[in-house]
């Protein structure tokens, strides 16, 4: 009811196209074109060509001027394509010229990343979030709808001279949409919020993975945690927080948190939508930034996901950088580059398990570096907390006695505060 346009049902031959202004732009835009593939790709389209184009100069109508304009639709026609994607940003005034023109559809990067992650999306929370950022989008996009539409006629002394014009009516009924959809986000982020507290109430540290979409994130995470959630080699194969238990070296547990993976360009709507998800980075002891070293483009996604972080307000959160899939590296320079970028990075392979050992030990030894073994003398009505030790796997020795319980353990900070008031004095 509120798509922008009636999409053809066969979206199937895809021209891609970049446009700069400078040639020192155009190995990035090269670059991102690459990903651009990736993700029409991963929609089921076959991309026919994936052109960067310079032009001296921006043209508000259509970017380009008449000349390449019309070399760009010459090439759309000569390869059947039935969707020019840009992946630049582009004015909705642009997209209605291109459309007019080239008689295909016309979208861009934003509007890919968001039919990928709308087919990703698996949870409610996911769902209600990804169809924000469609309405959001669609918002301004309307008028290219609409624009046969004169106004309504209107009636009595009540309505508006001339009435509203259909475009209106229908922005008013998306803008009531977002509304309702931001209330029910609101409605299950503070479920979701509840469900964390209760999480808490067991006071095991938590951990999250973070990195570039296809870093393989999901794939540490069922390898750390013997869990078996999604892997997919897709762009966005996660989109919803899991969470698992992971036990270090030392017997310790941890809660380990899977979230959705950035990219380049990554729409602001889908930042802001997706920040209740998100959120799982602000609240956790520590974040495991998983790189993806078998891609060329691994530094600029590493940059990337710092980015984002320090958009989110987590860039000043303790980090692991994780260098994965070790296995398909046969270049010692891009490791030597890896070190360079990151001194203190772990390589692992999470299909082989290489490394896996190291990055646990790292874990423990951060997360419970400011937590010594210590005697606590425990009441018996407050044997809660000692089982919260077993859970946590701190609990060292224990001896029972009229007084309490003797315990020897090194808890995580959060419950070593619970424990502080028991602390036996050395």
């Amino acid at each position: 009811m509120f798509e922008v346009r009636e999409k053809p049902r066969l979206v199937e031959r895809a021209y891609l196209i970049s446009i700069i202004s400078r040639e020192d732009e155009r190995p990035e835009a090269e670059s991102l074109l690459l990903e651009l593939d990736e993700l029409v790709s991963n929609l089921g389209i076959e991309v026919r060509k994936s052109r960067v184009v310079r032009t001296r100069k921006i043209f508000s109508g259509y970017f380009l001027g008449k000349g390449k304009f019309i070399e760009v639709i010459s090439e759309v026609n000569q390869l059947n394509c039935d969707v020019i994607v840009f992946d630049n940003e582009i004015s909705p005034s642009q997209q209605r010229n291109w459309e007019n023109e080239s008689k295909v559809l016309v979208i861009d990067r934003h509007e890919v990343i968001i039919d990928v992650f709308a087919e990703r999306a698996q949870t409610r929370e996911a769902t209600l979030q990804v169809q924000l950022a469609r309405l959001e989008y669609s918002l301004p996009r309307l008028r290219r709808a609409w624009t046969h539409l004169g106004r309504q006629r209107g009636g009595g002394v009540t309505q508006r001279g001339e009435g509203e014009a259909q475009i209106e009516l229908d922005q008013r009924m998306l803008r009531d949409k977002i509304a309702s959809t931001k209330k029910e986000i609101a409605q299950v982020s503070s479920r979701r919020e509840t469900s964390r507290k209760k999480r808490q109430r067991v006071p095991l540290p938590s951990l999250a993975l973070v990195g570039y979409t296809n870093a393989g994130k999901s794939t540490l995470l069922n390898a750390l945690a013997g869990a078996s959630t999604l892997e997919e080699d897709k762009l966005f194969a996660t989109l919803d927080p899991t969470s698992r238990k992971v036990v270090l070296p030392r017997g310790r547990n941890v809660i380990l948190t899977d979230t959705v993976g950035f990219i380049r360009k990554l729409p602001h709507r889908l930042v802001d939508a997706f920040r209740a998800t998100l959120e799982e980075t602000l609240v956790s002891d520590l974040l495991i930034h998983v790189v993806d070293l078998s891609s060329f483009q691994f530094e600029e996604q590493m940059k990337t996901t710092m980015e984002v972080l320090g958009e989110l307000g987590a860039g000043d959160k303790r980090i692991i950088t994780v260098f994965n899939k070790l296995d398909l590296i046969d270049d010692s320079t891009v490791e030597i580059k890896a070190r360079f970028l990151c001194q203190d990075g772990i390589f692992v392979s999470s299909k082989s398990g290489i490394g896996l050992d190291s990055l646990l030990s790292a874990i423990e030894e951060i997360i419970f570096e400011h937590t010594p073994s210590k005697l606590y003398l425990v009441p018996h009505n407050q044997y809660s907390l000692v089982s919260k030790m077993r859970r946590e796997g701190c609990l060292e020795e224990m001896e029972s006695n009229e007084d309490g319980m003797l315990v020897n353990a090194s808890p995580s900070p959060k419950l070593a505060k619970e424990m502080e008031k028991f602390a036996l004095k050395t």
